[in-house]
């Protein structure tokens, strides 16, 4: 049945049955239509013949790749999408990481519009797809581009640089080996691997902030029939692991799953489960597994052996205690693990925490984002934590364009984030609005003759690719959000430090800066700070430092006095300490004039006066680093 008959047909039973009945009638129709989508669906197939030059080429057919190839071509560019899979949807699809993390502003609207709202629409628009619609629906807006060509099982050999430009990139597939020239190209990777093959440079993990072996736990998700949903939702409704909030497609919650379910194998956990529900298939994303290089095909192959065995010890958990899994059963297991976090390319603009944290507009905004700053475990034994909440923030385009290397734009979440501020911006939703204003950037540039990096400081020419992008239907409308402790003497401080991470918000976006300051929070923040900010510089204060760190954690919690905090700081920075070691802190600069001046004598602590002291020690350290 065509779109004409269904609405037709839409139409008289509404007449009929009265207009209550319409949001149930758009269902149904959004179902035949779904059905449809998926009973026509056939697999990409690889290509015999590459042509030797197209206008932009996109690496990567994952969601945010789809997103920027067809973006370029509806913009007049004659574009070349390259897969190494045979299907699109990467994450979505051969992670089958299907419950939608989708942000929203302050009255629960989305606003991850364009090109993800097409395809999620197309998917029914629910808060779960299904893994077979989500590939049908990407290959839907792929064929529809008469200038896009999808090359499929083709792998990158190479990517040609010269002069810092790239200028071609050497791919291959069954049929042969070809050198392709693109006047830009759009790394779609999860992993920013053809911006790395390129010679962007980057980083891994947390080596921003110091934290170079951070590694979040990545998961593999659980597919299962049979599950009873009706009862798992009076087991949500009643409290079991701690209940669970729930709508029509998905539930999140029963987080005493935590501590109850008790692992088969070292280095992996259960949390609380993210279920969702697809016709009569059921997906959980919350098997953690620990220790995992997701850089190394080795490594994540074991990740995924380790699922599998760790997979069926769940089942039988879950069929033994889970109300509603007593008949459980596993459909498959997914072909690649969620990895969430690997490379950062550097940027142009490194868009840092404390952006997220004061729900930044920016000048050069091609999306707007918002989601809560999502730290995973990095082992078992902790249980990561949300850093904040942000109501929404722009990204930025500077940061989809990567230093050194001209004709590339990076999307997605390798793209020129802080690891911190990745933990809300690596979502897919929000790459997909990267993926479609980076496709539009590259029509645009190429219509104007100029670099990306010429064009991330022209403001002219970024005012007229957001008019395009709004056009397009995508949300780039300017806002002013005012953020939590704005304009109090402390704001600053509290910037500094969630940029390291030493401030934890949480939801509520609570920093709790008028409760006392107590000496092992102190040395908990000394120690972080010291080993965040100050890198090799914090070295030669090691011993003395540790030193100073085991004697406050001792005194627990305690309150720490201004006086006794400045004899601490002066043993680590400076080497000795006395009665006067406060006012020798504001002779060298270390504390200044203006905090000072908010504490000018001796008294016990609050944290928003020792979190102010201990972003001015950061900012000494900083710059005793940059000397070096």
């Amino acid at each position: 049945m065509g779109k004409g008959l269904l609405w037709t047909a839409t139409c008289v039973i509404v007449v009929l049955l009265g207009f209550g009945s319409y949001y149930f009638i758009k269902e149904i129709t959004n179902s035949m239509a779904y059905n449809k989508l998926v009973d026509e669906y056939k697999k990409p197939e690889p290509i015999e013949h590459i042509e030797a030059e197209y206008d932009v080429i996109v690496i990567g057919g994952e969601p945010e790749g789809v997103a920027a190839a067809v973006a370029a071509a509806r913009n007049g560019a004659k574009t070349l999408l390259v897969e190494k899979r045979q299907e699109l949807g990467g994450l979505f699809t051969y992670g089958m990481l299907n419950f939608l993390d989708i942000p929203r502003d302050g009255h629960n609207n989305s606003i991850s519009e364009g090109i993800f709202k097409e395809w999620h629409e197309l998917v029914r628009g629910n808060d779960a797809f299904g893994i077979v619609g989500a590939k049908a629906a990407f290959k839907k807006l792929i064929d529809e581009e008469p200038n896009l060509t999808l090359s499929v099982q083709t792998e990158i050999v190479k990517a040609n640089v010269k002069q810092q430009q790239l200028t071609s990139v050497e791919l291959k597939n069954k049929y042969g080996t070809y050198v392709v020239t693109g006047k830009s190209f759009i790394d779609a990777t999860q992993d920013a691997d053809f911006a790395a093959m390129s010679g962007v440079p980057f980083f891994v993990g947390g080596e921003d902030i110091g934290i170079k072996d951070k590694r979040m736990a990545v998961t593999l998700m659980l597919h299962l029939k049979n599950v009873d949903w009706d009862e798992v939702k009076k087991a949500a409704k009643s409290g079991v692991f701690g209940g669970a909030n729930l709508n029509h497609t998905v539930m999140w919650g029963f987080t005493k799953l935590h501590d109850e379910y008790k692992p088969l194998q070292e280095g992996t956990r259960l949390r609380g489960l993210n279920l969702a529900r697809v016709d009569d298939e059921y997906f959980i994303n919350a098997l953690q597994i620990f220790g995992i290089d997701g850089l190394n095909e080795s490594s994540k192959q074991a990740a995924i052996a380790t699922g599998k065995k760790e997979t069926l010890h769940i089942l039988k958990y879950l069929q033994t205690n889970f109300p509603g899994f007593e008949k459980a059963e596993i459909v498959s297991y997914p072909e690649e693990l969620y990895v969430r976090e690997t490379r950062h390319i550097w940027a142009e603009y490194q868009l840092p925490m404390a952006d997220l944290w004061k729900n930044s507009d920016q000048w050069d905004s091609i999306g707007i984002a918002s989601y809560p700053v999502d730290v995973q475990a990095q082992t078992p034994h902790d249980y990561g934590y949300v850093i904040a909440s942000p109501k929404q923030y722009a990204i930025p385009f500077r940061s989809l364009v990567p230093k050194d290397i001209d004709g590339l734009l990076v999307v997605g979440r390798s793209a020129g984030y802080s690891s911190l501020a990745a933990g809300s911006a690596r979502i897919v939703p929000t790459g997909m609005v990267t993926g479609e204003a980076a496709g539009t950037a590259a029509a645009l540039a190429q219509k104007h003759d100029v670099t990306f990096r010429d064009m991330s400081k022209d403001k002219q020419l970024i005012a007229t690719l957001q008019k395009q992008l709004a056009k397009q239907g995508a949300y780039v409308d300017s806002f002013s959000i005012e953020y939590p402790y704005q304009g109090e003497w402390y704001d600053k401080a509290i910037q500094t430090l969630i940029n390291y991470g030493l401030v934890v918000g949480g939801y509520d976006n609570d920093l709790k800066v008028d409760s006392k300051a107590t000496k092992i929070k102190f040395a908990k923040m000394l120690k972080e700070s010291m080993l965040r900010a100050g890198g090799e510089s914090a070295s030669g204060m090691k011993d003395q430092l540790e030193i100073v760190i085991n004697k406050v954690y001792n005194q627990g919690d305690e309150p720490i006095e201004r006086d006794e905090l400045a004899q601490y700081l002066a043993d680590v920075l400076i080497g000795e300490s006395n009665a006067t070691s406060w006012d020798t802190l504001v002779e060298k600069g270390i504390v200044t004039e203006q905090v000072a001046k908010k504490i000018s004598h001796n008294k016990k602590l609050k944290l928003k006066e020792m979190y102010a002291i201990m972003a001015d020690v950061i900012h000494y350290v900083e710059k005793k680093r940059s000397s070096l």
